[in-house]
Protein backbone atom coordinates (compact mmCIF):
# COMPACT_ATOMS: atom_id res chain seq x y z
CA UNK A 1 0.00 0.00 0.00
CA UNK A 2 1.17 3.16 -1.06
CA UNK A 3 2.10 5.38 1.87
CA UNK A 4 -0.67 9.01 2.30
CA UNK A 5 1.18 12.32 1.35
CA UNK A 6 1.08 14.86 3.62
CA UNK A 7 -1.31 16.60 1.32
CA UNK A 8 -3.61 13.41 1.97
CA UNK A 9 -3.41 13.41 5.67
CA UNK A 10 -4.04 16.59 5.85
CA UNK A 11 -7.13 16.10 3.91
CA UNK A 12 -7.86 13.56 6.46
CA UNK A 13 -8.31 15.71 9.58
CA UNK A 14 -8.25 19.16 8.39
CA UNK A 15 -10.70 18.91 5.36
CA UNK A 16 -10.57 20.03 1.85
CA UNK A 17 -11.90 23.28 2.66
CA UNK A 18 -8.98 24.57 4.92
CA UNK A 19 -7.09 26.70 2.79
CA UNK A 20 -3.69 26.49 1.67
CA UNK A 21 -1.54 28.93 -0.74
CA UNK A 22 -0.65 28.33 -4.32
CA UNK A 23 -1.89 25.69 -6.46
CA UNK A 24 0.84 23.11 -5.51
CA UNK A 25 0.73 23.76 -1.81
CA UNK A 26 4.65 24.51 -0.29
CA UNK A 27 5.81 22.55 3.20
CA UNK A 28 8.59 24.28 4.33
CA UNK A 29 9.88 23.73 7.25
CA UNK A 30 12.17 26.57 8.84
CA UNK A 31 12.52 30.05 8.58
CA UNK A 32 15.09 32.64 9.07
CA UNK A 33 15.10 36.22 8.90
CA UNK A 34 13.48 36.85 5.37
CA UNK A 35 13.81 33.38 4.16
CA UNK A 36 12.03 30.11 4.84
CA UNK A 37 12.95 26.48 3.34
CA UNK A 38 11.54 23.68 1.96
CA UNK A 39 11.52 20.34 2.88
CA UNK A 40 13.73 19.59 0.10
CA UNK A 41 16.33 22.66 1.53
CA UNK A 42 15.01 24.96 -1.26
CA UNK A 43 15.05 28.26 -0.08
CA UNK A 44 12.62 30.93 -0.65
CA UNK A 45 12.29 35.13 -0.37
CA UNK A 46 8.93 35.85 1.74
CA UNK A 47 7.83 38.83 0.53
CA UNK A 48 4.44 38.06 2.15
CA UNK A 49 4.42 37.27 5.97
CA UNK A 50 4.00 40.37 8.20
CA UNK A 51 3.77 37.47 11.31
CA UNK A 52 7.29 36.95 11.53
CA UNK A 53 7.73 41.44 11.64
CA UNK A 54 11.10 41.20 12.87
CA UNK A 55 12.01 38.31 10.59
CA UNK A 56 11.48 34.14 11.10
CA UNK A 57 12.75 32.91 14.32
CA UNK A 58 14.72 36.43 15.01
CA UNK A 59 16.79 34.76 17.86
CA UNK A 60 16.15 37.95 20.50
CA UNK A 61 12.80 37.00 20.51
CA UNK A 62 13.32 33.01 20.76
CA UNK A 63 15.43 33.81 23.54
CA UNK A 64 12.72 35.85 25.18
CA UNK A 65 10.90 33.12 24.56
CA UNK A 66 12.62 30.52 26.12
CA UNK A 67 14.37 32.03 28.96
CA UNK A 68 10.03 33.16 30.16
CA UNK A 69 8.82 29.98 29.20
CA UNK A 70 11.50 28.47 31.62
CA UNK A 71 11.09 30.71 34.22
CA UNK A 72 6.91 30.68 34.60
CA UNK A 73 3.85 31.00 32.69
CA UNK A 74 0.76 32.07 33.77
CA UNK A 75 -2.08 35.30 32.88
CA UNK A 76 -3.35 38.57 33.76
CA UNK A 77 -4.31 37.88 37.28
CA UNK A 78 -1.58 37.48 39.00
CA UNK A 79 1.29 40.70 39.53
CA UNK A 80 3.88 40.56 37.14
CA UNK A 81 6.27 42.90 35.55
CA UNK A 82 6.49 42.10 31.82
CA UNK A 83 2.48 42.44 31.78
CA UNK A 84 2.70 45.86 33.11
CA UNK A 85 6.17 46.99 31.35
CA UNK A 86 3.93 45.98 28.08
CA UNK A 87 1.44 47.45 28.29
CA UNK A 88 3.03 51.06 29.31
CA UNK A 89 5.69 50.55 25.86
CA UNK A 90 2.36 50.06 23.79
CA UNK A 91 0.36 52.81 25.13
CA UNK A 92 3.35 55.60 24.92
CA UNK A 93 3.27 54.76 21.04
CA UNK A 94 -0.37 56.04 21.15
CA UNK A 95 -1.95 59.72 21.23
CA UNK A 96 -2.41 60.79 24.97
CA UNK A 97 -6.17 59.72 25.32
CA UNK A 98 -5.46 55.88 24.30
CA UNK A 99 -4.22 55.32 27.62
CA UNK A 100 -4.89 51.68 28.57
CA UNK A 101 -5.41 48.24 26.49
CA UNK A 102 -6.54 44.76 27.34
CA UNK A 103 -4.61 41.41 25.74
CA UNK A 104 -5.88 39.11 24.00
CA UNK A 105 -4.57 36.14 21.87
CA UNK A 106 -5.75 36.58 18.03
CA UNK A 107 -6.90 39.58 15.98
CA UNK A 108 -10.61 38.54 15.69
CA UNK A 109 -10.75 38.38 19.09
CA UNK A 110 -9.46 42.00 19.74
CA UNK A 111 -11.78 43.23 17.37
CA UNK A 112 -14.29 41.00 19.22
CA UNK A 113 -13.71 42.78 22.28
CA UNK A 114 -13.28 45.95 20.44
CA UNK A 115 -17.13 45.17 19.24
CA UNK A 116 -18.37 44.69 22.48
CA UNK A 117 -16.70 47.41 24.00
CA UNK A 118 -18.59 50.18 21.05
CA UNK A 119 -21.59 48.21 21.76
CA UNK A 120 -21.68 48.67 25.53
CA UNK A 121 -20.28 52.29 25.72
CA UNK A 122 -23.33 53.71 23.14
CA UNK A 123 -25.87 51.30 23.52
CA UNK A 124 -26.29 50.74 19.97
CA UNK A 125 -25.36 47.86 17.63
CA UNK A 126 -24.84 48.83 13.74
CA UNK A 127 -21.57 48.77 12.78
CA UNK A 128 -20.20 50.08 9.60
CA UNK A 129 -17.20 48.63 7.51
CA UNK A 130 -15.63 48.77 3.71
CA UNK A 131 -17.56 46.27 1.47
CA UNK A 132 -14.24 44.79 0.55
CA UNK A 133 -12.60 43.94 3.71
CA UNK A 134 -12.22 41.17 6.28
CA UNK A 135 -11.40 41.61 10.41
CA UNK A 136 -11.44 38.18 11.67
CA UNK A 137 -13.66 34.80 12.53
CA UNK A 138 -15.71 35.10 15.34
CA UNK A 139 -19.24 35.49 15.11
CA UNK A 140 -19.69 39.38 15.01
CA UNK A 141 -16.45 39.97 13.45
CA UNK A 142 -17.24 37.41 10.71
CA UNK A 143 -20.22 39.73 9.75
CA UNK A 144 -17.94 42.42 8.50
CA UNK A 145 -15.77 39.74 6.18
CA UNK A 146 -17.56 41.13 3.26
CA UNK A 147 -13.61 40.68 0.80
CA UNK A 148 -14.37 36.55 0.97
CA UNK A 149 -17.97 36.61 -0.57
CA UNK A 150 -18.29 39.67 -2.17
CA UNK A 151 -20.74 38.94 -4.84
CA UNK A 152 -23.24 37.14 -2.20
CA UNK A 153 -22.67 39.03 0.63
CA UNK A 154 -25.74 39.69 2.47
CA UNK A 155 -24.59 41.82 5.28
CA UNK A 156 -26.49 41.51 9.18
CA UNK A 157 -29.21 43.75 10.14
CA UNK A 158 -26.35 45.30 12.24
CA UNK A 159 -24.47 45.62 9.52
CA UNK A 160 -23.88 48.30 6.76
CA UNK A 161 -21.14 48.38 4.00
CA UNK A 162 -19.68 51.32 2.42
CA UNK A 163 -17.46 51.54 -0.67
CA UNK A 164 -14.00 51.36 0.03
CA UNK A 165 -12.40 55.50 -0.16
CA UNK A 166 -10.17 54.27 -3.20
CA UNK A 167 -8.43 57.28 -4.99
CA UNK A 168 -7.91 55.18 -7.95
CA UNK A 169 -10.89 53.50 -9.24
CA UNK A 170 -12.65 56.93 -8.10
CA UNK A 171 -16.37 57.11 -7.22
CA UNK A 172 -18.70 58.90 -10.35
CA UNK A 173 -14.60 59.93 -11.51
CA UNK A 174 -14.39 62.49 -8.99
CA UNK A 175 -11.03 63.98 -7.47
CA UNK A 176 -9.70 65.73 -4.62
CA UNK A 177 -12.13 67.19 -2.06
CA UNK A 178 -15.09 66.43 -3.86
CA UNK A 179 -14.17 62.39 -3.72
CA UNK A 180 -13.65 62.48 -0.24
CA UNK A 181 -16.99 64.30 0.16
CA UNK A 182 -18.46 61.77 -2.05
CA UNK A 183 -17.22 58.60 0.19
CA UNK A 184 -18.13 60.30 3.29
CA UNK A 185 -21.56 60.87 1.90
CA UNK A 186 -22.00 56.94 1.42
CA UNK A 187 -20.61 56.79 5.40
CA UNK A 188 -23.77 59.20 6.19
CA UNK A 189 -26.15 57.39 4.13
CA UNK A 190 -25.03 54.15 6.42
CA UNK A 191 -25.97 56.20 9.01
CA UNK A 192 -29.47 57.57 7.91
CA UNK A 193 -30.21 53.62 6.59
CA UNK A 194 -29.72 51.85 10.48
CA UNK A 195 -31.80 55.47 11.27
CA UNK A 196 -34.65 54.58 9.17
CA UNK A 197 -34.27 50.63 10.42
CA UNK A 198 -34.43 51.92 13.76
CA UNK A 199 -30.94 50.72 14.76
CA UNK A 200 -28.78 52.50 16.91
CA UNK A 201 -24.88 53.37 15.38
CA UNK A 202 -22.26 51.59 18.00
CA UNK A 203 -19.27 51.78 15.68
CA UNK A 204 -17.35 52.14 12.28
CA UNK A 205 -14.40 49.91 12.00
CA UNK A 206 -11.35 50.36 9.12
CA UNK A 207 -8.43 49.38 8.54
CA UNK A 208 -6.63 52.94 8.22
CA UNK A 209 -4.50 51.27 5.64
CA UNK A 210 -7.50 49.18 4.03
CA UNK A 211 -5.05 46.55 3.27
CA UNK A 212 -7.95 43.69 1.82
CA UNK A 213 -9.04 46.35 0.11
CA UNK A 214 -6.01 46.60 -2.31
CA UNK A 215 -3.70 48.46 0.02
CA UNK A 216 -5.82 51.26 -1.66
CA UNK A 217 -5.20 55.43 -1.25
CA UNK A 218 -7.95 57.02 0.54
CA UNK A 219 -8.47 60.70 -0.90
CA UNK A 220 -7.02 62.92 1.94
CA UNK A 221 -9.86 64.34 4.07
CA UNK A 222 -11.68 61.41 3.75
CA UNK A 223 -11.17 59.86 7.51
CA UNK A 224 -11.69 63.22 9.14
CA UNK A 225 -15.01 63.58 7.26
CA UNK A 226 -16.33 60.28 7.87
CA UNK A 227 -15.47 59.85 11.45
CA UNK A 228 -17.25 63.15 11.99
CA UNK A 229 -20.45 62.21 11.03
CA UNK A 230 -19.82 58.43 13.02
CA UNK A 231 -19.40 60.36 16.19
CA UNK A 232 -21.95 62.70 15.45
CA UNK A 233 -24.70 59.77 15.20
CA UNK A 234 -22.88 58.55 18.68
CA UNK A 235 -20.57 55.99 17.02
CA UNK A 236 -16.92 55.40 17.53
CA UNK A 237 -13.93 54.94 15.88
CA UNK A 238 -12.21 51.57 15.92
CA UNK A 239 -9.11 51.20 13.57
CA UNK A 240 -7.52 47.63 13.20
CA UNK A 241 -4.30 47.67 13.15
CA UNK A 242 -3.60 44.19 12.97
CA UNK A 243 -2.12 44.25 9.25
CA UNK A 244 -0.38 47.88 8.75
CA UNK A 245 0.56 48.49 12.31
CA UNK A 246 3.73 48.52 14.41
CA UNK A 247 6.08 50.32 12.24
CA UNK A 248 5.17 48.81 8.83
CA UNK A 249 4.37 52.22 7.53
CA UNK A 250 7.68 53.64 8.24
CA UNK A 251 6.84 57.28 9.85
CA UNK A 252 4.80 56.57 12.33
CA UNK A 253 4.00 53.60 14.77
CA UNK A 254 0.31 53.30 13.47
CA UNK A 255 -0.88 53.46 9.98
CA UNK A 256 -3.64 55.60 11.65
CA UNK A 257 -1.29 58.27 12.61
CA UNK A 258 -0.96 59.63 9.08
CA UNK A 259 -4.60 61.29 9.81
CA UNK A 260 -5.49 63.44 11.92
CA UNK A 261 -8.30 61.53 13.19
CA UNK A 262 -7.33 60.01 16.27
CA UNK A 263 -9.52 56.28 17.12
CA UNK A 264 -11.83 55.11 19.84
CA UNK A 265 -10.36 52.13 19.81
CA UNK A 266 -7.27 49.98 18.28
CA UNK A 267 -6.94 46.46 17.63
CA UNK A 268 -3.46 44.79 17.29
CA UNK A 269 -2.90 41.38 16.08
CA UNK A 270 -0.58 39.23 13.77
CA UNK A 271 3.03 40.93 14.05
CA UNK A 272 2.51 41.79 17.60
CA UNK A 273 4.34 38.67 18.79
CA UNK A 274 6.32 37.95 15.10
CA UNK A 275 4.35 34.67 15.08
CA UNK A 276 3.72 34.19 18.66
CA UNK A 277 -0.10 34.08 19.23
CA UNK A 278 -1.28 37.94 21.15
CA UNK A 279 -3.35 40.41 19.93
CA UNK A 280 -4.80 43.71 22.00
CA UNK A 281 -7.06 46.58 22.53
CA UNK A 282 -5.90 49.81 23.04
CA UNK A 283 -8.44 52.38 24.35
CA UNK A 284 -9.49 55.71 25.81
CA UNK A 285 -9.72 54.94 29.91
CA UNK A 286 -13.31 55.31 30.25
CA UNK A 287 -13.59 52.59 27.59
CA UNK A 288 -12.27 50.02 28.90
CA UNK A 289 -12.61 50.83 32.88
CA UNK A 290 -16.40 51.04 31.63
CA UNK A 291 -16.08 47.84 29.71
CA UNK A 292 -14.79 46.47 32.66
CA UNK A 293 -16.93 47.14 34.97
CA UNK A 294 -20.07 45.74 33.51
CA UNK A 295 -18.75 42.42 33.48
CA UNK A 296 -15.57 41.10 34.19
CA UNK A 297 -12.71 40.45 31.06
CA UNK A 298 -10.01 38.11 31.20
CA UNK A 299 -8.50 35.77 29.07
CA UNK A 300 -6.50 32.81 30.18
CA UNK A 301 -3.52 33.20 28.37
CA UNK A 302 -3.94 36.29 26.76
CA UNK A 303 -1.25 38.59 28.45
CA UNK A 304 0.78 36.01 30.28
CA UNK A 305 4.64 36.63 31.12
CA UNK A 306 5.38 34.61 28.06
CA UNK A 307 3.55 36.58 25.71
CA UNK A 308 4.68 39.81 27.01
CA UNK A 309 8.06 38.82 27.19
CA UNK A 310 7.94 37.86 23.31
CA UNK A 311 6.19 41.18 22.67
CA UNK A 312 9.20 43.38 24.58
CA UNK A 313 11.18 41.78 22.57
CA UNK A 314 9.38 42.36 19.46
CA UNK A 315 9.77 46.21 20.36
CA UNK A 316 13.20 46.35 21.14
CA UNK A 317 14.13 44.98 18.07
CA UNK A 318 12.19 47.27 16.13
CA UNK A 319 14.30 49.80 18.01
CA UNK A 320 17.22 48.76 18.05
CA UNK A 321 17.53 47.72 14.10
CA UNK A 322 15.75 50.49 13.04
CA UNK A 323 13.29 49.09 11.03
CA UNK A 324 10.99 51.67 10.94
CA UNK A 325 13.45 53.60 9.22
CA UNK A 326 13.94 50.66 6.90
CA UNK A 327 10.73 50.70 5.97
CA UNK A 328 10.61 54.26 5.00
CA UNK A 329 14.26 53.85 2.99
CA UNK A 330 13.74 49.72 1.64
CA UNK A 331 10.02 50.88 1.08
CA UNK A 332 10.54 53.98 -1.08
CA UNK A 333 13.47 52.08 -3.02
CA UNK A 334 10.87 49.36 -4.19
CA UNK A 335 8.07 51.67 -4.86
CA UNK A 336 10.88 53.30 -7.62
CA UNK A 337 11.01 50.03 -8.75
CA UNK A 338 7.68 49.35 -9.21
CA UNK A 339 6.78 52.02 -10.39
CA UNK A 340 9.52 51.36 -13.51
CA UNK A 341 8.10 48.02 -14.28
CA UNK A 342 4.46 50.08 -14.72
CA UNK A 343 5.90 52.20 -17.19
CA UNK A 344 6.58 48.74 -19.10
CA UNK A 345 4.01 46.33 -18.44
CA UNK A 346 0.40 48.12 -19.51
CA UNK A 347 -1.14 45.29 -17.20
CA UNK A 348 0.07 47.02 -14.24
CA UNK A 349 -2.92 49.81 -13.67
CA UNK A 350 -1.68 51.26 -10.52
CA UNK A 351 1.17 50.81 -7.80
CA UNK A 352 0.58 51.72 -4.36
CA UNK A 353 2.74 51.47 -0.83
CA UNK A 354 2.66 52.18 2.74
CA UNK A 355 6.00 52.12 3.71
CA UNK A 356 7.25 47.89 3.87
CA UNK A 357 3.45 47.19 2.13
CA UNK A 358 3.16 47.31 -1.40
CA UNK A 359 0.37 46.20 -3.92
CA UNK A 360 0.60 45.98 -8.08
CA UNK A 361 -2.94 46.68 -9.02
CA UNK A 362 -3.11 44.99 -12.04
CA UNK A 363 -5.70 45.68 -14.89
CA UNK A 364 -7.08 44.31 -18.07
CA UNK A 365 -7.13 47.73 -19.58
CA UNK A 366 -5.79 50.90 -18.42
CA UNK A 367 -8.43 52.84 -19.75
CA UNK A 368 -11.38 50.76 -18.18
CA UNK A 369 -9.48 49.60 -14.88
CA UNK A 370 -11.48 46.06 -15.40
CA UNK A 371 -9.73 44.02 -12.68
CA UNK A 372 -6.85 41.67 -14.05
CA UNK A 373 -7.34 38.66 -11.36
CA UNK A 374 -6.70 35.82 -13.47
CA UNK A 375 -3.01 37.41 -14.67
CA UNK A 376 -2.12 38.20 -11.18
CA UNK A 377 -2.99 34.69 -9.67
CA UNK A 378 -0.73 33.42 -12.56
CA UNK A 379 2.29 35.53 -11.82
CA UNK A 380 2.10 35.01 -8.11
CA UNK A 381 2.30 31.35 -9.09
CA UNK A 382 5.46 32.09 -11.29
CA UNK A 383 7.09 34.04 -8.53
CA UNK A 384 6.72 30.86 -6.28
CA UNK A 385 8.29 28.72 -8.98
CA UNK A 386 10.80 31.13 -8.84
CA UNK A 387 11.12 30.86 -5.12
CA UNK A 388 9.57 34.08 -4.36
CA UNK A 389 6.43 33.95 -1.90
CA UNK A 390 3.92 37.15 -2.89
CA UNK A 391 -0.12 36.70 -2.56
CA UNK A 392 -3.06 38.58 -4.00
CA UNK A 393 -5.70 40.76 -2.24
CA UNK A 394 -8.45 43.12 -3.49
CA UNK A 395 -12.12 42.41 -4.56
CA UNK A 396 -10.98 40.18 -7.55
CA UNK A 397 -7.95 39.07 -6.18
CA UNK A 398 -6.17 41.64 -8.70
CA UNK A 399 -4.10 43.25 -6.28
CA UNK A 400 -0.36 41.78 -5.87
CA UNK A 401 0.29 41.69 -2.05
CA UNK A 402 3.83 42.07 -0.54
CA UNK A 403 4.35 42.79 2.67
CA UNK A 404 8.10 41.23 3.70
CA UNK A 405 9.40 40.81 7.54
CA UNK A 406 10.56 44.26 8.44
CA UNK A 407 14.56 43.83 7.86
CA UNK A 408 14.27 43.25 4.09
CA UNK A 409 17.27 45.34 2.69
CA UNK A 410 17.55 46.97 -1.04
CA UNK A 411 19.71 43.64 -1.97
CA UNK A 412 16.57 41.28 -1.33
CA UNK A 413 14.31 43.90 -3.12
CA UNK A 414 17.24 43.81 -5.96
CA UNK A 415 16.02 39.97 -6.46
CA UNK A 416 12.00 40.82 -6.23
CA UNK A 417 12.36 43.78 -8.59
CA UNK A 418 14.65 41.31 -11.17
CA UNK A 419 11.67 38.17 -10.69
CA UNK A 420 8.92 40.66 -11.09
CA UNK A 421 10.37 41.96 -14.45
CA UNK A 422 10.94 38.17 -15.32
CA UNK A 423 7.37 37.55 -14.41
CA UNK A 424 5.74 40.08 -15.96
CA UNK A 425 7.20 39.76 -19.72
CA UNK A 426 6.03 35.74 -18.94
CA UNK A 427 2.20 37.41 -19.37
Amino acid sequence: MTKPSLLERRYAVLGKHSPLFYDEPLHIVRGEGVWVYDVDGNRYLDVYNNVPHVGHCHPCVVEALSKQAATLNTHTRYLHENIVRYAERIVATFDASLSMMMLACTGSEANEIAIRMARAHTGGLGLICSSDTYHGNTASVFELGTIFNPETFSPAENVRTVPPPDSYRALHGLEGEALANAYAAEVQRAIDSFTHAGIKLAAALFCPAFTNEGLINAPQGFMDKAIKKVRAAGGLYIADEVQAGFGRTGHHWWAHQWDTVVPDIVTLGKPIGNGHPMSAVVARADLIEEFGARGMYFNTFGGNPVSCAVGNAVLDVLENENLMQNAINVGNYVLTGLEKLKDKHDVIGDVRNKGMFFAVDMVKNRATKEHAGDEAKRLVEFMLKNKILISRIGRNGSVLKMRPPMPFTTEHADLLLATLAEAFQSL
